[in-house]
């Protein structure tokens, strides 16, 4: 059930794939919710965004346990050193966001007296009394997380091709969960 160098586990893959599609679709979401006009409904749908947010935070913090537990993987082929640097610093990126984002959610949601909870169940009440400089710090995190995210998800996907196309070395048949057979 661990990873191996030429095939990982269907816990890495499924995380991996979860959380991947989950982020894009959050940072999707969120940027559609910002420009409404405030209202009911915009509530609602911030309300599904947390919700789905701290679901996907849970599965990050899982995802970084089974990742410690394994360890990084090794590239399958090789590379020139700062393209090696880059995937590194990416995957770095992409890891901490699913971590940082969803606190940054928090962070704003707290420091504007807003509840912090999954689906109506509360897991952090709200209250009377905003916090502003908290609620400015997770609301510009958040913001900027969200872009830095988009340039980091556009530079992950580039690779994915790059190791798909050009090198065809595996990396990408071993991400969907296959055994490769070139290490």
């Amino acid at each position: 059930m661990r990873d191996t160098h030429p095939k990982f586990s269907h816990i890495t893959v499924s995380l991996h794939w979860i959380i991947a599609l989950g982020m894009i679709a959050l940072i999707a979401f969120g940027l559609y919710i910002e420009d409404l006009p405030r209202g009911p409904e915009k509530s609602q749908l911030i309300g599904l965004h947390k919700s789905f947010g701290i679901l996907i935070f849970l599965l990050a913090v899982l995802r970084i346990g089974w990742r410690l537990v394994n360890r990084f993987p090794r590239p399958l082929g090789s590379m020139p050193a700062w393209q090696e640097s880059l995937a590194k610093l990416t995957h770095w990126v992409l890891i901490l966001g699913t971590v940082l984002m969803p606190i940054s959610g928090m962070l704003m949601s707290i420091g504007g007296g807003h509840p912090v909870g999954v689906f109506g169940f509360e897991l952090i009440a709200g209250s009377d009394r905003e916090i502003e400089a908290m609620s400015q710090a997770g609301h510009t995190l958040h913001g900027l997380g969200g872009k830095l995210l988009i340039l980091f998800i556009v530079l992950h996907i580039a690779g994915a091709i790059k190791h798909s196309v050009p090198d065809k070395d595996g990396t990408t048949q071993r991400m969907l969960g296959k055994s490769v057979e070139r290490v």
